[in-house]
């Protein structure tokens, strides 16, 4: 009965230590979105005042487009992610009671 017991309990752990690692994995993407989108705002930046392209009002404008669009998908994806994290969250909620009963 004491090994069902201990299994349980590192059954919870190991579901909390995974959910933890999704939440940071779920973080680390929504920042890569935002690296990108900044790139994408850069190169249209640096491409007006460094590169001093002519006529690269549409070019321009692409980019900015781009970057915008990156920039919102990521923190689209991030909060549907979040939310379903935070929905899968509740499951271990029924083990927690038997964790600490035990």
């Amino acid at each position: 009965m004491k090994d069902t017991k201990a299994i349980n309990k590192d059954l919870i752990l190991r579901e909390r230590l995974a959910l933890q690692r999704t939440v940071l994995a779920n973080q680390s993407t929504f920042l890569a979105f935002l690296r990108t989108a900044m790139y994408f705002l850069i190169a249209r930046l640096s491409l007006r005042n460094l590169l001093k392209v002519e006529n690269s009002f549409l070019i321009e404008m692409a980019l900015f487009v781009i970057s915008f669009v990156i920039l919102l998908l990521g923190t689209l994806n991030y909060f549907k992610h979040k939310k379903s994290i935070s929905e899968n969250k509740k499951h271990i909620g029924d083990y927690q009671l038997e964790y600490y009963e035990l």
